[in-house]
């Protein structure tokens, strides 16, 4: 989940340098950029919600896909408006790094849960013994159990 955080806290940033850059003139299409951050700002907040309830892994996987998504529209976004927006090379690098890393995420998420290893069978399976002692499976009388007073076992 650490790093899903750590992306939401770049597109954040992100947005923070176009709102600077946004203060001075820009052209029309840079006012898309807010849009799909707050979107991709919105499913990651889902992301976090969902990771913190321990929901299952199946619909962590769907809201990182979405994330995802989200977050791929942004970081192309970033590459095809540099120019135009003066979006520092930097940001876009950040961008790309965090993309890369919810990728990872996502695919760690979606990864079906490892299959729980089949128990190695014991002496006592081999032999068919319990793997307890009661009072039940030992004898009484003259054993190593038994003690002045019977078989403790057997109480």
């Amino acid at each position: 989940m650490r790093l899903s955080v750590a992306a939401a806290l770049a597109v954040f940033a992100i947005g923070a340098a176009m709102d600077t850059a946004s203060a001075q003139s820009t052209p029309v299409q840079c006012n898309a950029f807010m849009q799909l951050r707050d979107e991709a700002q919105k499913k990651a907040l889902a992301v976090r919600t969902a990771v913190e309830h321990k929901v299952e892994r199946k619909e962590i996987c769907d809201l990182v896909t979405r994330y995802y998504a989200a977050e791929n529209l942004v970081v192309k976004f970033l590459e095809d408006n540099k120019t135009w927006c003066g979006i520092p090379q930097e940001a876009i690098q950040a961008a790309k790094g965090n993309h890369e890393h919810t990728a990872k995420f996502r695919t760690a998420a979606c990864a079906e849960a490892p299959a729980a290893k089949p128990k190695v069978p014991t002496l006592s399976d081999a032999i068919n013994t319990p793997s307890v002692d009661t009072g039940a499976n030992t004898k009484t009388g003259r054993g190593t159990l038994d003690s002045l007073n019977g078989n403790p076992l057997a109480r």
